[in-house]
């Protein structure tokens, strides 16, 4: 009998130590199987210029990787067609454009010239200059029409530029007034054919449809055309690339940090591949 009590005392004992030994291990393992909560999802809206669309597609792919829950939504078109749409509104985080002057169009702090409207939309503490591009000449396969130089322009049956209200219109612009040309005349003459924004300029080449055009040489690049001039700053303006969050920005820190990344070295070094240079 007492042997039989022992037993069932010793059971009883078991029963108890292993019930205490699952509390102890529960109860240092809780603290290895709590995990910090994953950052909240972010949507990023992003307006950049239509001459950006290739190497900033592979730049956002890339930040996936330092931010994966950001997603960034971009679009792109011509600077003077963004700056519009923002300022009527539409939803925008962070803006690049391939000018000064539609950045200053929506930035309070600068002048009547330059902002007549006293549009408020930039944060002009975020603003910074983070690209430079070239102007160039371009032909298509086979330059039929031999064009060498932008002083053969004139010699051309028909030349592809970009509107005068896109960046790179009114660089072209500048490059025709430096030749001593008169655009009114090209325009009579039924020389020149205009596109909307770079891209469309560049379609025109590649497609053959006109002798030359006059576009970024990240776009050159991009497309493959061939380069037969270059721009010199005495002919146009310096091509800077502002950007800046906007204050309607909803998730303006996120679109701060975002920015941010555009001028690391690992992005810089996929802008530098296309053409583009870092402003110093």
């Amino acid at each position: 009998m007492k042997k039989f009590i022992a037993l069932i005392l010793a059971l009883m004992m078991g029963f108890v130590l292993a019930a205490c030994g699952t509390s102890a291990t529960e109860s240092s393992a809780s603290p290895t199987a709590s995990t910090e909560p994953s950052a909240a999802p972010v949507e990023l809206t992003v307006f950049a210029a239509a001459s950006m669309t290739e190497t900033l597609n592979q730049v956002i792919e890339l930040y996936k990787t330092v931010a994966p829950n950001v997603t960034i939504i971009p679009t792109y078109d011509s600077s003077g067609t963004l700056m519009t749409q923002i300022s009527e509104g539409a939803d925008c985080d962070l803006f690049i454009s391939a000018a000064q002057k539609q950045m200053n169009a929506l930035d309070v702090t600068k002048d009547a010239t330059a902002n007549p409207d006293k549009l408020d939309f930039i944060n002009p503490d975020t603003r910074v200059n983070i690209l430079e591009n070239k102007v160039v000449l371009v032909v298509p396969e086979g330059n039929p029409a031999n064009i060498a130089k932008f002083a053969d322009i004139d010699n051309a049956k028909l030349i592809a530029l970009g509107n005068s209200d896109v960046p790179v219109g009114s660089y072209s612009l500048d490059i025709i007034k430096y030749l001593g040309l008169d655009i009114a005349a090209l325009e009579s003459a039924g020389k020149i054919t205009y596109g909307s924004n770079v891209k469309e300029v560049t379609t025109q080449v590649t497609e053959g449809t006109v002798d030359c055009g006059i576009v970024y040489a990240t776009d050159a690049y991009s497309a493959g055309l061939t380069v037969v001039d270059t721009a010199t700053t005495d002919m146009c303006k310096q091509v800077i690339y502002p950007a800046a969050v906007l204050k309607t920005s909803k998730n303006a820190d996120a679109a701060k940090a975002f920015l941010d990344f555009l001028k690391t070295d690992e992005a810089m070094a996929m802008f530098e591949k296309v053409g583009f240079l870092a402003v110093k």
